[in-house]
């Protein structure tokens, strides 16, 4: 409860959000934009390679005109899909910002999980993964290393075999990558690092409504230029203990991330209607303990004042010509409050 209480405190004073109201409770309910413009973010993962409970992998869903789209698919993915109530088969496409592996790690146990003949599963088509040259090669790759699970599943448990396999999509430099019941995605080029390419963001728009997508990345003039007047802006972001930040692995790390006060900056150029936090990399050492939420708020704050919110497992973002709604899931009782 104090966490939530602190978590909410992020938004800045005069924020006027509503949230989802939730079926039953302990079982999520699936926000529709099948019949409207409205658009829902939700993110899965807020973490980094950090191995902790509370903030799983990078992953975030996005839901317009009647499709399920998951942003990067790192580790835990396939858990949250299922707490959100959102079946790993109803996934119309996965797109990955770039290859390390907290981005990827998620995938092989979200494709091979939605091909099983369960409630929480069930696709009955090839998955479609679109992502940056060299995603097919990953692709195939990994449908390989999993050709056992695949010859037994089918010949065990009558697992069809379109639903086992991977229709990979590559694109090159920016442009457009997906357009389909008027949801498009447009891919950008984001600086995450000289030896760190392809690497990419994502704009994904519908119904007059927009979220941008960081991906990892520096601070990079070219999402700003893509990010102007978004309804919504999830951005990620790097920090660590002054008396560690010079420290050799801690600046590479850093050096290849954008800081609260740049990410402020950001905000403060492309002025969305709410900016958010993920794949927060929050560095530590044995003696120094990682930051808070609250202190990677007040620093981008320094420089914008806007709304800002540092985001957590499973937050709701609901876009609508009205506004930016947010809804927190209630991890206790395992659904998003009423």
């Amino acid at each position: 409860m104090q966490q939530d209480t602190q978590r909410r405190a992020v938004l800045g004073a005069g924020a006027a959000f509503i949230g989802w109201q939730s079926a039953v409770a302990g079982q999520a309910s699936q926000p529709s934009a099948v019949d409207s413009d409205s658009m829902t973010v939700t993110l899965l993962g807020t973490g980094s390679p950090v191995p902790v409970p509370d903030r799983f992998g990078m992953a975030t869903l996005v839901q317009a005109g009647g499709l399920n789209l998951m942003f990067d698919a790192g580790r835990g993915c396939s858990i949250r899909l299922n707490q959100a109530g959102v079946p790993m088969g109803s996934i119309d496409g996965v797109f990955i910002t770039h290859f390390h592996s907290d981005h990827l790690n998620g995938l092989p146990d979200m494709w091979m999980t939605g091909y099983l003949n369960t409630v929480y599963a069930r696709r009955r088509r090839p998955l479609e993964i679109i992502g940056p040259r060299g995603i097919a090669r990953i692709a195939a790759s990994m449908r390989d290393c999993y050709a056992d699970d695949i010859r037994i599943r089918m010949a065990d448990e009558n697992v069809a075999a379109a639903s086992t396999e991977i229709a990979a999509h590559e694109f090159d430099g920016d442009g457009v990558v997906f357009d389909r019941n008027g949801v498009r995605v447009t891919a950008f080029a984001v600086d995450h690092g000289a030896l760190i390419k392809p690497a990419c963001g994502y704009r994904i728009d519908h119904g007059g409504r927009s979220v941008l997508l960081s991906g990892d990345t520096r601070f990079d003039e070219n999402l700003i230029a893509r990010g102007q007047g978004v309804d919504l802006l999830v951005h990620e972001v790097a920090v660590a203990p002054v008396p560690i930040q010079e420290v050799g692995y801690i600046k590479a790390i850093l050096d290849h991330h954008t800081s609260p006060e740049e990410v402020g900056t950001v905000f403060a150029r492309t002025r969305p209607r709410l900016g958010v936090f993920s794949h927060i990399v929050k560095l530590r050492d044995e003696t120094h303990p990682p930051l808070k939420d609250g202190e990677i708020a007040q620093r981008a704050r320094s420089h914008w004042d806007g709304e800002i919110l540092v985001g957590a497992d499973l937050d709701r973002f609901t876009l609508t010509a009205a506004g930016v709604a947010v809804q927190h899931f209630d991890h206790a009782r395992g659904t998003y409050p009423v």
